[in-house]
């Protein structure tokens, strides 16, 4: 089915857009263009959706908008944000009435015409995305990045080729009520993350099962061996299973063995290569680099995974080096909005750093992350919400002693500063929140750019 025909099968019905957002604006543009009944709501009011409103309002939708966006939820299919829990009393109650609950990456998945890579995880999905994609593109493929990263998809389904490959990430809140599964799935890692939102952790679990559980005899999903969650979920993939380690040597998979990476499978194995032509620093890195070898087995040569390796710089606001200055090098790992994503982070360095976090929790404790900051920072800077609860985490921490000693600052620049202040040559200065930016920021990407720009004003 095309994505024209898609449009087809909903003339005559009533559709809700629900969130005005990336995904969501040009879903909303492209039912309105095919003479679709659709009925916008989001909470935002109507001053802060711009020109957007304005522009639906002339294509003969019906807004629904500010603190009581919900009321009068009436449709025959709606289309849900990621960020609006499939839980929401409004959405049950329009489900209960017989409506059909979907998304765009649900309708995309629906009308894709090529094979789909879905990644997943904890953490690691951005980057390991990214790295399948620049993989595929570099041995010559034509490659459609998106999910939640990279320009919305759905409407572009029909400029697609069969040959064509998309990679796609997904969040846990986009997995929640996916019923069509990619060819081939990903699942990076699993820990305690987004329990803000999710009412437990086997909510959040299964949520990810959602990428695999319902593919083909023929599909494949790839898993971490190393992660308790991950390695059971195999037993439950319908098609072949295949296993990344660093710690294992996997039958069926890709394993790292005496700091070479090796790909196994029907009793034989070959190196691929050895982790120092990674360019990224870190083991998790690594990690991300098995995961995708593993996805790419078959597609990508071992010269492709080589070239790519050594070029590719990574993602934005992951340990992204933003400037070396006056021997101080400062890195931002503004994505590391959990605190494993941020032991990820510490444990990339070699020494010990001069790390900033705090920002908005997601109910996950932080007493893991204290005891790696009491072994792996030399000094604390903490800003936000969360700054007493990771302060007590590291001061409660076995084998703290006053190391590293603890700065908190209100104001997120002199947090900054602080940090640049107590740099020496050699230091490295990390922003690694271990948070959501939701108390002072819009996103993550925003706290990541203004940190950049108080690093790059200092001289």
């Amino acid at each position: 089915m095309t994505f024209t025909d898609y449009l087809g099968k909903l003339k005559g019905l009533r559709a809700a857009v629900v969130g005005v957002g990336i995904s969501n604006t040009p879903l909303t543009d492209a039912l309105l263009s095919a003479g679709i009944s659709v009925t916008v709501h989001d909470i935002r009011p109507r001053s802060e959706l711009g020109e957007a409103a304005s522009r639906f309002e002339r294509q003969g939708a019906s807004l629904r908008l500010g603190e009581r966006y919900l009321e009068g939820l009436n449709a025959d299919v709606i289309f849900r944000t990621p960020g609006l829990m499939p839980s929401d009393p409004a959405l049950m109650a329009a489900v209960g009435r017989g409506a059909v609950l979907t998304s765009e990456m649900e309708a995309f998945l629906e009308v894709c015409p090529c094979r789909v890579i879905g990644v997943t995880g904890s953490d690691g999905k951005t980057t390991t995305t990214s790295i399948i994609g620049e993989l595929l593109k570099n041995e010559g493929r034509t490659v459609h990045v998106g999910g939640n990263i990279g320009a919305p998809l759905l409407c572009k389904a029909d400029e697609m080729h069969p040959e064509d490959i998309t990679v796609l990430e997904l969040s846990s809140f986009q997995l929640m009520t996916m019923r069509k599964c990619p060819g081939i799935a990903v699942v990076t890692n699993l820990a305690p993350n987004h329990l803000d939102k999710h009412k437990d952790m086997d909510e959040y679990v299964t949520a990810k099962r959602n990428i695999f559980i319902n593919q083909k005899s023929s599909d494949i999903a790839v898993f971490n061996f190393d992660n308790d969650f991950t390695r059971e979920f195999a037993a439950a993939a319908p098609g072949k299973a295949l296993f990344f380690s660093r710690r294992e040597r996997v039958r069926d998979g890709v394993y790292l063995e005496g700091g070479t990476i090796y790909e196994a499978g029907e009793g034989t194995r070959g190196a691929i290569m050895q982790i120092g032509e990674i360019l990224l620093p870190g083991l998790h890195n690594v990690e991300n680099y098995m995961a995708a070898f593993a996805a790419v087995r078959g597609l990508v040569s071992c010269a492709t995974m080589l070239e790519t390796a050594g070029t590719f710089k990574g993602v934005r606001h992951r340990i992204e080096l933003v400037r070396e200055l006056r021997g101080v090098r400062y890195y931002n790992d503004s994505i590391a909005s959990s605190p494993s994503r941020t032991i990820a982070g510490l444990r990339a360095f070699n020494e010990k750093v001069i790390l900033i976090a705090g920002g908005k929790g997601k109910g996950v404790a932080f007493d893991e992350l204290g005891a790696d900051i009491a072994a792996r920072v030399k000094k604390l800077v903490l800003t936000g919400l969360t700054a007493g609860q990771i302060r007590d985490a590291v001061e409660n921490a076995e084998g703290y002693s006053g190391e590293p000693e603890i700065l908190m600052r209100d104001d997120f620049k002199e947090a900054v500063l602080a940090a640049a202040a107590s740099a020496r040559e050699g230091d490295v200065v990390l922003l690694s929140p271990a948070c959501t930016s939701f108390d002072r920021f819009r996103n993550f990407e925003e706290r990541g750019n203004v940190f950049r720009e108080i690093v790059e004003g200092i001289d």
